[in-house]
């Protein structure tokens, strides 16, 4: 609705994945883009420092309101499927949207999609009705709902509804990385380009890409660097692994209607299960995990981690990336360490084809670390 309304900015209040107590304001430049961290650093430091103009109360401009937004989204997202092929297909779908912000538009969505919906968790009063990200643990109901009802498949959303986890028709959690691989499939099966994603996400979307001679840029984790990125270099899809898919078509952040759509696109034009989809994805293990930590600790953590590694750099077994956290990469997979940006914690993740490796990279940079 920023770009929509060619607003000067917006203002989101959101505690995006997270429970209630880390609600907070985000702002979002005209164009509808988040900031990166060094601009809201810098407006955070024009707040403390009061470096602002006040008004008197009859001269501070006005409040109008617009019930569109809804519509408007829906309607937008809606160009770029064949709706009529989706509607024929009439997908049964079981949704939670967790009683956040995705409840009413969602629905209109797949709705409009000719889709029978089974929504659970569907009052957006945002009293979550579980732990709110979107992960395996938390969302133990779904999958035995999805099975329950035969749908074809279930979706679940977090709060602010930006984040996509899908369940496939079995009742199996296949995760949130897969949602950007099932979109960026959808998008490959049309045409080649270049495409973006975090430095935290599967090597999948990498495999996708090849198979299409298309190649993926990596940026540095937040939406924000990989919209910009996807702005510059003109590609053709992009997000990140938590289940962010972005299409700047529809706007330049993290959207989990456009992941909707676009995975009902492909199984409607495969025929296919959304298992039998994912069997064709080469597949990872990754595992993540967090640990809490104090201030202005991470930077002596990271920096003792790349010391350890700069030795097999010059040896020419790895790569190192420090643009957020560090991240190395070996031929056999790969582990990133990094400071959120949303809670005093880090985390840490590894991928490879082989879940022995995986534990054994984490375990490794943990002990590195001395986590």
């Amino acid at each position: 609705m920023t770009r929509f309304l060619k607003a000067d900015g917006g203002v989101v209040i959101t505690a995006s994945h997270n429970p209630t107590q880390w609600n907070g304001i985000k702002l979002l430049r005209s164009d509808g883009i988040a900031y990166p961290a060094d601009q809201i650093t810098q407006i955070q430091q024009f707040y403390y420092d009061k470096k602002f103009d006040l008004q008197p109360a009859t001269k501070a401009g006005r409040v109008t309101q617009n019930s569109k937004a809804h519509a408007v989204h829906t309607d937008i997202v809606l160009q770029i499927c064949d709706r009529k092929l989706i509607q024929s297909r009439r997908f049964k779908v079981v949704l939670d949207s967790i009683n956040g912000a995705g409840c009413v538009v969602s629905a209109q969505l797949l709705s409009a999609l000719g889709c029978e919906v089974i929504h659970l968790n569907d009052r957006p009063n945002g009293l979550f009705a579980h732990t709110p990200e979107p992960t395996a643990a938390n969302l133990a109901d779904l999958g035995p709902e999805v099975t329950r009802h035969k749908a074809a498949i279930g979706f679940a959303q977090d709060p602010d509804a930006d984040r996509l986890a899908v369940i496939d028709e079995k009742g199996n959690y296949i995760g949130e990385e897969y949602t950007l691989a099932l979109a960026a499939k959808y998008v490959y099966s049309k045409k080649q380009g270049t495409s973006a994603a975090n430095l935290s996400t599967s090597r999948m979307i990498d495999d996708i890409a090849r198979q299409a001679d298309s190649e993926v840029i990596r940026t540095p984790v937040g939406e924000a660097h990989v919209a910009n990125t996807m702005l510059e270099k003109d590609c053709v899809i992009g997000g990140e692994g938590n289940g962010g898919v972005i299409d700047t078509r529809i706007v330049p952040v993290r959207d989990s209607l456009v992941g909707m759509a676009m995975i009902l696109q492909l199984m409607a034009e495969t025929g296919k299960t959304v298992s039998e989809l994912v069997a064709e994805i080469p597949c990872y293990y990754m595992q993540k995990t967090k640990f809490s930590i104090g201030p202005d600790q991470a930077p002596a953590i990271l920096a003792k981690v790349q010391r350890h590694y700069e030795q097999q750099v010059e040896q020419g077994s790895v790569q190192i990336d420090t643009r957020d956290g560090i991240r190395i990469d070996l031929p056999e997979g790969w582990v990133q360490l990094r400071a959120s940006n949303t809670e005093p914690i880090m985390r840490l993740i590894a991928e490879s084809k082989d879940e022995a490796l995986t534990k054994k990279l984490i375990a490794e940079v943990k002990q590195i670390a001395g986590i």
